[in-house]
């Protein structure tokens, strides 16, 4: 299935083959929009030279972080995102065999098995970790038992609330003001 998040057809199809660009994609979407979060791997793979786990881990830090500050920047925070995504890619090259698919195959997991992993992962909480988990239910077919349940409320299908929820433009748009109504909501409290 081809991932439609950032408009750029490049960004979304590297995404869509390969696992590892989506969970960086994940772990960036943080204080800037999902389009430049989610087309970050793809600026990480042409500056960087590579997406494998242990070559990023094993990356000149220094370097990682100049790589994130050319324009455009792989995100407004290049350095502490760069030392992010440095500590994920090592926890997948040394807890992961350097396979990020493993979080949700090995072992056959169940939805809150695959949930556990993720949190345990450098930079995922627990609403990161239910927003990814509902993007492999939703966009990539995961059947694991109960991902829905532990994925709540974003696995709920029809709420435009994440990621998980972008198939085109429109639902792009009806994420944003979902999201965009509960930043309201919360200024309100």
């Amino acid at each position: 299935m081809t991932l439609h998040i950032t408009g750029d057809s490049n960004a979304d199809t590297l995404l869509s083959d390969d696992s590892f660009a989506l969970i960086l994609g994940m772990l960036l979407d943080q204080q800037v929009t999902m389009e430049s979060a989610f087309a970050g791997p793809l600026k990480i793979r042409d500056r960087a030279g590579t997406l494998e786990p242990a070559a990023l881990a094993d990356f000149d830090p220094d370097e990682l972080v100049e790589a994130f500050r050319v324009s455009p920047a792989v995100h407004r925070y290049p350095g502490s995102m760069a030392g992010r995504v440095q500590a994920l890619a090592r926890a997948i090259a040394d807890d992961w065999n350097g396979d990020v698919t493993g979080i949700w195959t090995t072992g056959d997991p169940d939805g809150a098995e695959i949930l556990r992993r993720l949190e345990a992962l450098p930079g995922f909480g627990q609403q990161k970790a239910k927003i990814f988990l509902a993007l492999l239910g939703k966009r990539l077919g995961i059947t694991a038992t109960g991902w829905r349940e532990a994925s709540a409320p974003y696995g709920e299908e029809g709420s435009f609330r994440s990621v998980a929820d972008i198939v085109d433009a429109e639902s792009l748009g009806r994420v944003r003001e979902t999201k965009k109504a509960a930043k309201a909501a919360a200024k309100k409290k």
